[in-house]
């Protein structure tokens, strides 16, 4: 019978399918991505409250944890506002392949967070991963403003994982989940309403921003119930199990999935030059060898078993 972390890692693999699919769906959902990114925390928040009200778990926490939960409601709205928007100056393969670079963000952020020592070779890894991008900029030039959004977006998610990994041992995943979400609906509101104030909206008039289709509100639904409400709580549930670094590197597979599924569903749109895909492949190669020897060290500090 498998045990706890092997079930997580497992379920962890299904999220990360579904967070492939999320680019997909903002991909295909016209709408930019302010609007987007509200209406997905909005209904993704009504969902997990309606989750809790069933469960009937406690919403009551302590001033500290809420704080700290608002700070992370923040980081993943900026994550997500920056995610879909270099989805949409740039394409899916373009953000996904950059997304992975969150893990030699978590490599840099966790000795932080976790009061640890660098280690030697994270610092060598982090010099290839920044050739990789080097090699994805020079090639992919009329990408740039992509490229830098899905960066910004890779290293709020190395913020977001580390500070959710310290609550989701501490908290429900679900409560966490919905103060979050929720913190990041109101803080895109406050944005809207003060670029409404002043009279520099990007997002287009009121009628657009609440004109929406059925079709985008088919991908909104789907995107805010299974690719948010209920991989948000799963992936919160999960961190009880698993490291940061763990989840950072699980979620490398992000843009293989991701990528197939667009080129499934985009076509020829999706394809890339040829140093696209070397730069990428520098990447996601470099954030596995990090994560394997940083497993096999952990292994050998472990102390062997006596007969």
């Amino acid at each position: 019978m498998l045990n706890d972390k092997v079930k997580a890692y497992l379920h962890f693999h299904v999220i990360v399918f579904i967070w492939g699919f999320t680019a997909v769906l903002g991909a295909l959902i016209t709408l930019d991505a302010v609007p987007l990114v509200w209406y997905r925390m909005l209904l993704a928040s009504v969902f997990i409250f309606l989750w809790i009200k069933w469960k009937k778990k406690k919403l009551s926490l302590a001033p500290r944890r809420i704080l700290v939960m608002l700070i992370a409601g923040v980081v993943i709205a900026a994550h997500w506002l920056t995610f879909f928007g270099a989805i949409k100056v740039s394409n899916v393969s373009i953000t996904l392949a950059l997304l992975s670079t969150g893990a030699f963000f978590t490599s840099i952020l966790e000795p932080i967070f976790y009061k640890r020592k660098v280690i030697w070779y994270e610092i060598l890894f982090g010099v290839v991963v920044i050739c990789g991008l080097y090699i994805i900029f020079k090639v992919e030039t009329e990408y740039v403003l992509g490229i830098l959004l899905a960066l910004v977006s890779a290293f709020l998610s190395a913020v977001f994982s580390l500070i959710n990994g310290k609550l989701a041992k501490q908290e429900d995943a679900s409560v966490i989940s919905f103060y979050e979400l929720l913190t990041g609906t109101g803080a895109i509101t406050i944005y809207l309403l003060i670029i409404t104030f002043f009279g520099s909206s990007t997002t287009g008039s009121n009628n657009d921003f609440f004109d929406i289709s059925a079709l985008d509100w088919t991908y909104l639904l789907i995107l805010a119930s299974v690719c948010t409400a209920y991989a948000f709580i799963a992936s919160v549930a999960v961190m009880r199990h698993l490291s940061p670094y763990t989840i950072m590197l699980t979620i490398n597979l992000e843009p293989v999935y991701g990528i197939l599924l667009a080129f499934w569903v985009f076509g020829s749109d999706e394809a890339m030059k040829p140093g696209f895909y070397y730069g990428a492949a520098i990447i996601v190669i470099t954030v596995i060898m990090n994560g394997f020897l940083k497993t096999r060290r952990k292994f050998r500090k472990q102390p062997k078993a006596t007969s």
